[in-house]
């Protein structure tokens, strides 16, 4: 009689092994593939800029005088690079400059839609950004709404920067891997 006991454990064990396995495969969400081309705009200038420096550290100095700068962001995300194109949305959150050496921007930003087939969802960026680069590429780290589970990349262009006010536009180039 002790034989067949020990005998059924591994079966039990293997039974609850499988059941597990399906009912794991049943609940997951089928992932889908979003890709997104749009135009964020850095205002730092004017009366109303998007950027705004909050926290400077003091004694400036070495080859990055920002190092250590943080800015709050409510940056325009538009269609096309001009400052008058249709607005789907805005980049909200914090920038770090976060390099001794050169200007490298750590960024933990929200990028919300207000316009389109993704009006009320976001996808959220948690990556360092060499903004010296003309091309290069930030990790996409969740999302909601739509977007809910997101996980890819951005790869970001420098469209232009005004070297007088510092203002940019960067062009985004986004694909996304979220539930359905």
């Amino acid at each position: 009689m002790a034989s067949r006991g020990r005998g059924a454990a591994p079966f039990l064990i293997l039974l609850a092994f499988l059941a597990a396995q399906c009912f794991h495969q049943s609940t997951e969400a089928k992932k889908v593939t979003t890709n997104l081309h749009f135009f964020f705009h850095d205002i730092l200038s004017g009366p109303d800029p998007s950027a705004v420096l909050v926290a400077r550290r003091s004694g400036r100095t070495g080859p990055n005088g920002a190092f250590g700068d943080v800015s709050v962001v409510d940056d325009p995300l538009t269609e096309g690079p001009e400052a008058d194109s249709p607005v789907v949305g805005y980049a909200r959150g914090i920038y770090v400059s976060a390099s001794w050496q050169s200007p490298i921007l750590v960024m933990g930003l929200d990028y919300g839609f207000t316009a389109g087939p993704f009006n009320g969802s976001s996808f959220s960026v948690f990556s360092q950004n060499p903004i010296l680069d003309r091309d290069r590429e930030v990790a996409v780290v969740g999302g909601r709404g739509k977007f809910r589970m997101a996980q890819g990349f951005a790869n970001l262009r420098t469209y232009s920067v005004n070297a007088t006010t510092g203002d940019a536009v960067v062009e985004y180039s986004v694909t996304l891997f979220h539930d359905e």
